[in-house]
């Protein structure tokens, strides 16, 4: 965690629903993996292109963003970094979630961001869509659903 720390990649703000494992817990292994319409699989993926965005270029914006679609999804936040590009100001961010990620990549002089989230478990980053058209007010979002790992088990 400290090696983190030094790169600037362990958030401020931590999950609220962060724990860590006891000896107990770890004996009681869960199976994170989903099973939906008769179908086994390890998550949910979803690819986000909004179009006519605005707040694309505001770390803090995005963070704060990002952070309530993953809350809203159910998943645990574990560590977030964001770095902001310049001349142009786009920002590329991941949160690290303990049930996977979200990551986003913008440029604001297109008015276009690419996030991605997937999710495993309980989680439903389906839920965080709301959330991501209330912070950056898209003229049309683009969505794409991908069940990963529904061939392998």
């Amino acid at each position: 965690m400290n090696a983190l720390a030094r790169l600037g990649m362990v958030s401020d703000f931590p999950s609220e629903n962060q724990t860590s494992a006891t000896a107990d817990q770890a004996e009681e292994q869960k199976d994170y993996w989903i099973e939906r319409d008769g179908q086994r699989f390890a998550g949910v993926h979803l690819l986000v292109d909004l179009w006519g965005a605005s707040n694309l270029a505001e770390p803090d914006h995005i963070d704060r963003a990002l952070r309530e679609a993953a809350t809203v999804s159910g998943a645990t936040i574990l560590h977030s970094h964001f770095h902001h590009f310049s001349p142009n100001g786009g920002v590329s961010g991941v949160l690290v979630l303990a049930e996977s990620h979200i990551s986003i990549h913008t440029w604001p002089e297109k008015n276009f961001a690419a996030i991605d989230m997937f999710m495993c478990g309980d989680c439903d980053p389906n839920r965080g869509i709301p959330v991501l058209e209330a912070a950056f007010s898209p003229s049309r979002i683009d969505l794409d659903e991908q069940r990963r790992g529904s061939r392998g088990e």
